[in-house]
C-alpha cells in the first residue's frame, strides 16, 4: 500500500472512530437480578433450543471471541471469555457497560420485548450515552394489551372490538404527540408476514376479532398475549400509517419493520422487504425504515430505499450475527443502487451490554474495508468516504427522527475507557491529528488548584510526537506544593519545596482550543506508583462517584456559565462596557458588536471543539450574559463548564476586553454565579430517594458552602431579592430565591455557587453530602418554599422548616465545615484540613487589600 493511500486510510478509520453514533434501532439492558436467565451464547445468533449449542462453530461465535478475548484481556475461548465477563459483572458492571457502548450518542429503544419485569427501562441508556436515549414504540404489544382488555370487560365482541381499536387509536395519537416517543415498529414479519394488503379489510379484522373474544370468554382461558391474526395484523399496521400520515405535525414519525433474519419464529419467505412494495406506495407521506438489512434479502432493501423516497435502508443486526464477508458484501449490496443518504445504522442490541459492544466493533471494521475499496477502484473520493460514514451513522438518523442532536465528532474516541488513563488508541489519534496539522500545535495540560485558580503545563507538538513515537506516556512533574499554594503562589505553612506528582491527561476531556493550534485537556494527579493522589480535587469527586454507584446513583450535571464583559480602561482598572438598556434576555442587549465580535466568536468555537451550547442571553448586570451548556455526565459536565470559561475569555482577550466570573462586579446589580442542575438519573422518579438526597445537601449546606461559595468576595452575593438563592437554608418549586430549586422530579438546581469556586470540589462536596441523606434515609422536613422565604414572616418559615441561614461569610462557612463531622469523614480529614488552611490564608491576603483593590485583584485572576 502507497504511503498517500495509507495515510488517507488511517484518516478514514480515525473519522469512522470519531464519528458518533445514533443507534436508530435497540433493546433493553437485563437488570442485574435477571441477567442469568438467557443465555450468554444468543449475542451472536437468532438460534434458540437445541440449535443454540452449534452457534459455536459458526464463523460468527468464533470472530466474536477473539474481539471480546482481547477487549477482556483473557484467553481466546468461549468459557474464559464468559469467565472473564462474569468477573466484570462483579466487579463494576456500569463501567464494563459504558465501555460497551463507547461510542454511541443516543439509542433509541425499543422497549416492548417480551419480559417487562427483567429489562431496565429505555432511560438507563443515559447513563453510557452523550445524548438521552428515546423510545420506539412496537405497535403488536399495545394492541395485544388492548385487546386482552377489551375482551375482559366487554360483553360483546362487536363491543370489544370498537373498544380495543378506539383505545388502539387513542395511544397511537398518544404516542404520536409525545416527544419521548420517536417512531413505532412493527413485528408483523414475524406474525403474519410483509405482503400486508394495500388496503385494510375492517370486516376481516372484526370477524377474527370474534373468534378471539370468544376463545377468551371460554372457560379457563388463558390471557392474550400474542397477535397473529393476518387480517387483524394487517388493520392495525394500516391504522398506525393512517394516523401518522393525517397528524398535524409537519414532521411524521417512522415506522420500522423487522425484516429478513430473525429467529425460528417467522417465515423467511415472507420477510423480504419487497413485499412492502405496496404499503410503501400507499403511504408516501409516511417515513418506513426496513431494520436488520433485511438479510438475505439486502439488495432487495437497497432496492426500496432507493425507488422509494419515504423509505430508509437499516443495516443493523447482521453485525455480530454475519460473518466478515457476508457483513462486507451486504454493505456493498446495499449500497449497489441505494443512496447513502437513505443508509442508517444500529446495534439491535438487546440484554447484554456484549451485544452494543461486538457491533460497534465489526461495523467499524467493515465499514473501513468496504469504504476503502471503492476509494481504491475510484468510485469515490475521500471525503466521499467520510460523509458516507457520518451521514449512515448520524445524519440520516438525526434528520428522519427529528433528535435536532449536534454532531459532536469524539476526538480523541476511548475504545477502552477508563477514567484518567490514556490507551494506545488514544495516542494514535492524537499523533494522527498532530501530523496533519498545518502549524505547530500546543497541549495544555490543565488543572484546577484549592483557589480555584486554573493553571497549566504546555506540551508544544514536536515533543508530543517525541513521546508518541517513543510509546511514552504524556505526563508533567508538578511539585506537590500545588495543593498548598495561593493565587499569588505564596504556600500555606502545611506543605513545603519537596516532592512531586505526575499530572496525567485523561484524553477523553480532549478539545481542541481555546484557541487556535492550542488543544486542551484536563488532568489527575498520580504518584509515581501510578496510584491517586488524595488531594487531587478530580479524584476526589471521583471517589464520590464510585460511591454513589455503590448505591446504583448516576447523575446528569449542568451548568449555566455566567460572566461578565468588561474594559481595560487606561488607569489600569476595569470600567463596564457602556450598554444602555441592557437587561435580562432583552433583545437590544444582543445587538450589542461585542456579541458578535465575542460571544458569537465564542459560540463557534465551542461547536467546533465539540461543546453544544444550548441558549444564550443577557444577564441583569452591564455586560453580563449567560451561556447554557448542555447536560452530562458529571466529570464530562465540569470539564466541559472549566473548558468553556476558558474559550469565552480567549475570545474576550483577543478582542481587549476582559471576562470575569467575579460574584459581584457591581454592587447594586445582580451576581454572576455558576447555577449547577443536577439529576438522579438512575431512578429519577424515586421520590424517597431524591428527596433524601437533597435533604443531605440541604442539612450540610452551611458546610457546603465552604467549597461553592469559597472567596470573601462570594459574599457580596449572598442577598436577599436578587434571585441568587437568599440567605436561608431551604429549597422550592421552581423558586429562584431558595438555594435549592426543584424543577421536575430529580432534576434539581443549585443556586448557592459561582465562578470561583472548584466546581469538582463543589460538586464532591453535594454528591457526598447527598449520599450521606440516602444512607441515613433522611426526610424532607423543609416544605415546599413558594415565596422568597425573606419575605415570610417568622411564624411562616417555622411551619416550613426554615431555621437556618447561610453563612454571611467564608470565615463562618469554614467553621461551619471544620464543625461538620459528617462532612469532613466523607472529603477526607486531610483533604479538609489542606483546604481549609489554603482558603484561611486566602482570607488573610484578601482583608489586607483595600474593597477597590480587591475587586480588581479578583478580575485579574478570575
Amino acid at each position: 500500500m502507497d504511503g498517500g493511500f495509507a495515510a488517507a486510510a488511517e484518516a478514514l478509520r480515525q473519522s469512522i472512530f470519531s464519528t458518533p453514533i445514533i443507534d436508530n434501532h435497540a433493546h433493553p439492558l437485563l437488570k442485574r437480578g435477571h441477567i442469568d436467565r438467557y443465555p450468554l451464547l444468543t449475542i451472536v445468533t437468532e438460534a434458540h433450543g437445541e440449535a443454540l449449542d452449534s452457534s459455536r462453530t459458526s464463523f460468527a461465535h468464533i470472530r466474536a471471541v477473539k474481539q471480546l478475548a482481547k477487549q477482556l484481556g483473557c484467553e481466546e475461548t468461549w468459557e474464559a471469555v464468559e469467565r472473564a465477563i462474569e468477573n466484570e459483572r462483579r466487579s463494576d458492571y456500569s463501567e464494563w457497560t459504558r465501555k460497551c457502548l463507547s461510542g454511541i450518542e443516543c439509542v433509541l429503544v425499543d422497549d416492548g420485548l417480551d419480559n417487562e419485569e427483567a429489562v431496565e427501562p429505555y432511560s438507563f441508556f443515559d447513563h453510557f450515552a452523550r445524548s438521552p436515549s428515546k423510545r420506539i414504540i412496537r405497535i403488536e404489544q399495545i394492541a395485544a394489551k388492548l385487546i386482552e382488555t377489551a375482551c375482559t370487560t366487554q360483553t360483546t365482541s362487536t363491543q370489544a372490538f370498537d373498544a380495543a381499536i378506539s383505545n388502539f387509536e387513542a395511544a397511537l395519537k398518544e404516542a404520536i404527540s409525545d416527544k419521548e416517543v420517536v417512531g413505532f415498529k412493527s413485528v408483523i414479519c414475524y406474525r403474519t408476514g410483509l405482503d400486508i394488503s394495500r388496503q385494510p379489510n375492517e370486516a376481516q379484522a372484526r370477524s377474527l376479532f370474534t373468534d378471539i373474544f370468544t376463545q377468551r370468554q371460554a372457560a379457563n382461558a388463558t390471557r392474550f398475549t400474542r397477535l397473529d391474526h393476518r387480517p387483524l395484523n394487517e388493520f392495525i399496521v394500516h391504522r398506525l400509517a393512517q394516523l401518522i400520515r393525517d397528524s398535524n405535525s409537519a414532521h411524521k414519525k417512522p415506522i420500522q419493520f423487522h425484516t429478513g433474519l430473525g429467529d425460528n419464529d417467522l417465515t423467511l419467505t415472507r420477510s423480504s422487504p419487497a413485499h412492502l412494495q405496496e404499503f410503501a406506495r400507499a403511504y408516501p407521506t409516511v417515513p418506513i425504515v426496513l431494520l436488520h438489512s433485511g438479510y438475505p434479502f439486502d439488495r432487495e432493501t437497497g432496492y426500496m430505499a432507493a425507488l422509494y423516497a419515504n423509505v430508509y435502508a437499516d443495516i443493523g443486526e447482521v453485525f455480530p450475527f454475519v460473518n466478515r464477508d457476508g457483513q462486507e458484501r451486504i454493505v456493498r449490496h446495499v449500497l449497489e443502487l441505494c443512496p447513502w443518504e437513505k443508509i442508517i445504522w444500529s446495534t439491535d442490541g438487546h440484554w447484554f451490554p456484549e451485544t452494543y459492544f461486538l457491533s460497534i466493533v465489526q461495523m467499524r471494521e467493515v465499514f473501513h474495508t468496504v469504504l476503502c475499496k471503492f476509494v481504491r477502484k475510484g468510485d469515490i473520493s475521500w471525503e466521499q468516504a467520510t460523509q458516507i460514514v457520518q451521514d449512515m451513522l448520524f445524519n440520516t438518523s438525526n434528520k428522519i427522527y427529528n433528535l435536532s442532536l449536534t454532531f459532536r465528532p469524539r476526538l480523541p474516541i476511548n475504545l477502552h475507557p477508563s477514567e484518567g488513563s490514556q490507551t494506545k488508541f488514544e495516542s494514535q489519534q492524537l499523533l494522527r491529528h498532530l501530523t496533519n496539522a498545518k502549524s505547530p500545535q500546543y497541549l495544555r495540560l490543565c488543572w484546577l488548584d484549592y483557589t480555584a485558580t486554573a493553571r497549566m503545563r504546555i506540551i508544544p507538538s514536536p515533543q508530543i510526537l517525541r513521546l508518541l513515537h517513543a510509546e511514552n506516556p504524556i505526563t508533567a512533574a508538578v511539585t506537590k506544593a500545588c495543593f498548598g499554594q495561593l493565587q499569588n503562589d505564596t504556600l500555606v505553612s502545611e506543605v513545603g519545596p519537596s516532592g512531586q506528582y505526575n499530572l496525567v491527561p485523561d484524553m477523553s476531556s480532549l478539545h481542541l482550543g481555546p484557541r487556535e493550534n492550542h488543544m486542551t485537556v484536563m488532568c489527575d494527579f498520580k504518584e509515581d506508583d501510578g496510584s491517586s493522589v488524595d488531594f487531587c480535587p478530580r479524584t476526589i469527586l471521583k471517589k464520590a462517584l464510585d460511591l454513589a454507584r455503590l448505591q446504583n446513583l448516576e447523575f446528569l450535571f449542568g451548568f449555566e456559565v455566567e460572566f461578565v464583559l468588561l474594559r481595560h480602561s487606561e488607569d489600569g482598572e476595569y470600567e463596564f462596557l457602556n450598554s444602555d438598556g441592557h437587561a435580562w434576555s432583552t433583545v437590544r442587549a444582543m445587538d450589542q458588536d461585542i456579541v458578535e465580535s465575542v460571544l458569537e466568536v465564542a459560540i463557534q468555537r465551542l461547536e467546533n471543539a465539540g461543546v453544544s451550547i444550548e441558549m444564550l442571553h443577557a444577564e441583569s448586570a452591564k455586560g453580563q450574559f449567560e451561556i447554557v451548556l448542555p447536560k452530562a455526565k458529571p466529570l464530562e459536565a465540569i470539564d466541559t463548564l472549566i473548558f468553556a470559561r476558558q474559550v469565552i475569555s480567549s475570545c474576550a482577550s483577543t478582542k481587549g476586553y476582559r471576562m470575569t466570573l467575579h460574584p459581584k462586579p457591581v454592587a447594586n446589580a445582580c451576581g454572576t454565579a455558576a447555577h449547577a442542575h443536577i439529576s438522579i438519573v438512575s431512578d429519577d422518579s424515586n421520590t424517597t430517594l431524591y428527596e433524601s438526597f437533597y435533604a443531605g445537601i440541604l442539612s450540610h449546606l452551611r458546610s457546603i458552602c465552604a467549597f461553592t461559595y469559597s472567596n470573601m468576595v462570594s459574599y457580596e452575593r449572598v442577598k436577599d431579592g436578587f434571585w441568587a438563592g437568599g440567605t436561608w437554608v431551604t429549597w422550592g418549586t421552581q423558586n429562584r430565591e431558595t438555594p435549592l430549586r426543584k424543577v421536575d422530579n430529580s432534576h434539581w438546581e443549585f443556586k448557592c455557587m459561582d465562578g470561583l469556586a472548584n466546581p469538582y470540589l463543589g460538586m464532591a462536596a453535594l454528591v457526598s453530602a447527598g449520599l450521606h441523606g440516602v444512607r441515613e434515609q433522611k426526610a424532607m422536613t423543609w416544605g415546599d418554599c413558594t415565596r422568597d422565604p425573606a419575605s415570610l414572616s417568622p411564624d411562616e418559615r417555622l411551619a416550613l422548616g426554615i431555621d437556618t441561614k447561610l453563612p454571611k461569610s467564608i470565615d463562618e462557612a469554614l467553621n461551619a465545615l471544620v464543625g461538620d463531622q459528617d462532612m469532613t469523614g466523607l472529603l477526607g480529614v486531610d483533604v479538609v484540613r489542606r483546604y481549609v488552611a489554603v482558603k484561611e490564608a486566602e482570607l488573610e491576603l484578601m482583608k489586607s487589600m483595600s474593597e477597590r483593590e480587591r475587586r480588581k485583584w479578583v478580575i485579574d485572576r478570575y
